[in-house]
This record gives C-alpha cells, sequence and structure tokens, in this order.
C-alpha cells in the first residue's frame, strides 16, 4: 500500500468520507443562508414600529448598517456554498485534495478543516 505522499489521489472511500463532511457543511451552510434572507426580508423584527420619533434617524442609520453587514454575511455564505459545490464536483471527478499548485495531495487533516480548499499547506504559504 502507498504512503499518503507517494499516492495521486485519494480512494473511493476516503473521497466518500470528505463528500460526507461536504453534505454537512453545505446543508448547514444553506440554512444559514435562508436564515439571513429571512432576517432581510423582516426587517423590523425588533418590534420597534412604535419608537418616539426622535430615535427615527438612528435607527434608520442601525437599520441600513445591520441590512448591508446581513448582505455581506449572505454574500460570503453563498461564496461558501459554491465553493463546496466546488468541491462535490472535483470528488465526483476524482480530483478531490489534489493541490492545484504542486499537484501533490493535500493532507487529510486540512481537507477536514477546510474541505473547500484547492491548495496545500506548502502551497498557501507561498503565496505570502
Amino acid at each position: 500500500m502507498k504512503t499518503e505522499s507517494e499516492k495521486t489521489r485519494y480512494s473511493d472511500t476516503e473521497l466518500q468520507e470528505f463528500k460526507d463532511i461536504i453534505l454537512e457543511k453545505l446543508r448547514i451552510a444553506k440554512e444559514e443562508l435562508s436564515s439571513l434572507a429571512s432576517s432581510l426580508s423582516n426587517p423590523n423584527a425588533n418590534g420597534t414600529d412604535d419608537t418616539a420619533g426622535t430615535y427615527k434617524t438612528l435607527e434608520d442609520g442601525s437599520a441600513t448598517l445591520e441590512k448591508e453587514t446581513i448582505n455581506q454575511m449572505a454574500a460570503r455564505q453563498k461564496k461558501f456554498i459554491e465553493q463546496l459545490d466546488a468541491a462535490l464536483v472535483r470528488i465526483e471527478n476524482k480530483t478531490y485534495g489534489v493541490c492545484r499548485e504542486t499537484g501533490k495531495l493535500i493532507q487529510k487533516e486540512r481537507l477536514r478543516a477546510v474541505p473547500h480548499t484547492t491548495l496545500s499547506m506548502e502551497a498557501k504559504l507561498k503565496q505570502y
């Protein structure tokens, strides 16, 4: 049996383990995105409609900032979902876990922590 440094790709069993991890992260990410989307469509969830007019200007600014923050979080979540989907495609193509810079296998520990990564730590550190 080849050692991890000699292998050119992960086995189907190993790929299934990563697929399960990715599918779970995808499920959670989609739930969080849905939650963010619903909070954007219900802007007055705090029941502040009857607040005195003197606080209205501050409230409007705060609501705008909160909406921008939620939009940014939603955009990040969408990007994360796209990256996870791309990782699933790489699993199907049996190219998952191969560093796009070095061509070597990315360590399992790194893939478990960051399952959508396309870079080994060696390649990632060279970017800095």
